[in-house]
């Protein structure tokens, strides 16, 4: 399953989120998978996309940033998924 990951810096934190970034990785338990990222020009936001099988993984990845950022965690599907999921409403 994939998932879109909005993650809100908290004011003043992105130097601090990008630093233990550096030192100690993602942190993500196996089975969270990072696929990309996009970061706004202002260091405010992150854009992930990831995947697991289970959104539960996600409190343990969270818990290790929640001094840092505050998360927006929404499950998605490709274009593709979705033109196939709504066809037969057409």
């Amino acid at each position: 399953m994939l998932f879109m990951v909005i993650e809100h810096f908290r004011p003043g934190q992105a130097p601090e989120v990008y630093r233990r970034f550096r030192d100690r990785g993602r942190m993500a338990p196996d089975g969270l998978r990072y696929i990309s990222s996009w970061v706004d020009l202002n260091f405010e936001r992150c854009f992930q996309v990831m995947e697991a099988d289970s959104e539960a993984l996600f409190r343990e990845w969270t818990a290790n940033w929640d001094d840092l950022i505050d998360f927006e965690i929404v499950p998605v599907r490709t274009s593709a998924e979705a033109a196939a999921a709504i066809t037969q409403e057409l």
